[in-house]
Order: C-alpha cells, then structure tokens, then sequence
C-alpha cells in the first residue's frame, strides 16, 4: 500500500521535501460543469448578466486561484507557474458551463492541485455571479483529467471511470 507523502512516521502532517528532486517539466489539466437552467446560460454566452461579464470573470479568477493555490490548500507548495489557460465552453443540449483548466511548469512538484483549484473557483465565480437569477445551479465533476511528468509520469483518465 502507499504511504501518505504528507504524513511523517508520527502521523503528523508535513510539507512533502523536493530539494532533492530534479525540476521537469510538467503540466496538469482538470475540468468540471456548472449545470443551471436554460435561460441563465444564454444570459451568460450572450453576454447579457447585469453584473458584466461572467466569462470574463471566471477566467480571470481561475487564473488568480492557481496563483493562489499553496495559501488555500494546506502543504501545497508554491510553484511558479509558466502558464495557466481556463476556458468555459458552453454546453447548451445540457444546460452546462464545461470549464478546463491547464497549467504548466518547469519544476520539482506537479501542478495537479493548481489546474483543479482554476476550475474550482472559476465554477464559484460563475455560481457567485449568477445566483440571483438562479439558485439551483449545480457545480460538478470537478476532477483531473490529465498530467504529464514527474515521477510518476504520465497519467490519463479513463473514460470508462466518467
């Protein structure tokens, strides 16, 4: 069995040593949806939401959250990120806001947590935005799709486990 990397041999928590680590090159994608109702995604895509621009907005506060990420989520390192991409397409046969986010780095730990903590917030703008117009919008799937390099190497989700 694997052993927990944040815990030391007292079970206490810990930031996980990469000194001796090479930096790699390495990149992390994840993705998630905000399901709401019909008329609340054509208000977004067309651009119509009296608080301006919620693409706009949820992009940009994806971006600041993989910034942000060691200060929200305990024992993450902070990494200095070459590249960071949130996009949201629309889903309008399922009433969805797909979001995927991408980040990128040369260094010693992988940036799994960055590219979901991206979606996480970027699917909260989106809920922050617009709950006045609905409540019932749903924020799921929020889930790592790919990383690549490491140690580990690669890693693809299996579309049979979706």
């Amino acid at each position: 069995m694997t052993h927990f990397t944040h815990l030391n041999e007292k079970g206490e928590a810990q930031m996980v040593d990469v000194t001796e680590k090479a930096p790699t090159f390495r990149v992390a994608t994840a993705s998630g949806f905000v399901k709401m109702q019909a008329a609340t995604l054509d208000m977004i895509v067309n651009g119509e939401h009296k608080k301006g621009d919620v693409l706009a907005a949820a992009r940009i506060a994806g971006i600041q959250a993989a910034k942000k990420t060691s200060d929200l989520i305990p024992l993450c390192h902070p990494l200095l990120l070459t590249s960071i991409k949130v996009e949201m397409t629309p889903d309008s046969d399922n009433n969805r806001l797909l979001i995927s986010a991408t980040c990128k780095l040369s260094g010693q730990t992988g940036v799994e947590m960055e590219a979901l903590t991206a979606v996480s917030i970027a699917a909260l703008t989106i809920y922050d935005m617009c709950k006045a117009v609905d409540k019932g919008m749903v924020i799921s799937a929020v889930q790592l799709e790919e990383k690549q390099g490491g140690k580990s190497g690669s890693w693809l989700r299996d579309e049979s486990t979706q």
